[in-house]
């Protein structure tokens, strides 16, 4: 096998892991698996977003970018063991991806491409996917980059976006988990789920993707250190934000009443052509379900009409 065949077979079983994980011990009871937005982040953000967005960063920017530049990149970093390589390049973008993330908090204009990010109301392993073209573009560009430009070993990358892809999944997973003291270290539910509670109080706290110890070392931790199963009442946006994914990209460059634009008749064929299709299909194949279902039963034959032909 490649290893882009193994990490695809790690990366599969880990998310049957964690769905599982959430079935047995959720952080909120009653979430259900098909929630509010899980096809739009499904499909839309998880599997056509990011293949093309792949081919995006790294056949039009990146690759581009070491051919122009001509950079061999250093060589010290062939030397080293590709779990150091790893090491290296997971925590210094993390330490990037923390400074980023608040950023993004703290500018009005860098938050349109982050707030999709935090719209949804109902949060499981799959919410992490949900992020703005933009901002996947401007931080996957600068993770990655690095790893072509300073010669790192071609491994490198497949298992950083392994890890990535892992550590995305836990920390948005629906799960009951306590890290004790560990959580001082490591990121986790029990302190991300926080960040996606429409409170006040964690609008500027636990920005921290795989290691918790930014948060702590900067100030920012917001751990209310209540019993286990306490958890927040609110979560997503405290405004309404679209639901479709061309309009939640729309909205983030003009703001809009999605409700008011139904008046339209071009919006609302627009708006209805998904939902509609799918109660079609749901139609065809609920139709076709039943008539099975109602078949009348087709009696065997009696044994004496059965002629066993030897010619």
């Amino acid at each position: 096998m490649t290893l882009i065949q193994v990490t695809t077979t790690i990366l599969i079983c880990w998310m049957i892991f964690i769905i599982a994980w959430e079935r047995i011990s959720p952080y909120r009871k009653g979430l259900p698996f098909f929630r509010e937005g899980f096809w739009i982040d499904l499909v839309w953000y998880t599997l056509i977003q990011s293949y093309f967005l792949k081919i995006i960063i790294f056949d039009y920017i990146i690759y581009p970018l070491q051919h122009h530049l001509a950079w061999q990149g250093f060589q010290f970093f062939k030397d080293l063991p590709i779990a150091a390589q790893v090491l290296f390049f997971l925590v210094t973008h993390d330490l990037y991806i923390y400074l980023f993330h608040r950023l993004q908090h703290a500018s009005k204009f860098l938050w349109r491409t982050h707030e999709a990010h935090h719209s949804g109301k109902e949060v499981d392993f799959l919410a992490g996917s949900r992020s703005h073209v933009v901002e996947i573009i401007i931080n996957q560009t600068i993770e990655f980059a690095p790893i072509v430009l300073m010669g790192a070993d071609p491994a490198v990358i497949p298992i950083k976006a392994l890890l990535d892809a892992m550590f995305g999944m836990y920390i948005h997973a629906n799960i009951n988990v306590k890290m004790g003291k560990l959580k001082y270290f490591l990121n986790s539910p029990e302190l991300h789920l926080w960040h996606h509670a429409n409170y006040i109080e964690v609008f500027h706290a636990n920005f921290s993707t795989k290691f918790s110890v930014w948060d702590y070392m900067f100030k920012t931790a917001y751990d209310p250190g209540k019993k286990p199963g306490d958890l927040p009442e609110n979560w997503g946006l405290h405004y309404e934000y679209p639901r479709d994914y061309f309009l939640q990209h729309a909205f983030s460059v003009k703001r809009f009443d999605e409700q008011k634009l139904l008046k339209y008749s071009w919006f609302k064929h627009y708006y209805n052509l998904r939902p509609n299709a799918l109660k079609q299909l749901k139609r065809v194949f609920g139709k076709k379900e039943a008539t099975v279902l109602n078949m009348p039963a087709v009696e065997a034959p009696e044994p004496e009409l059965i002629v066993n032909d030897a010619r």
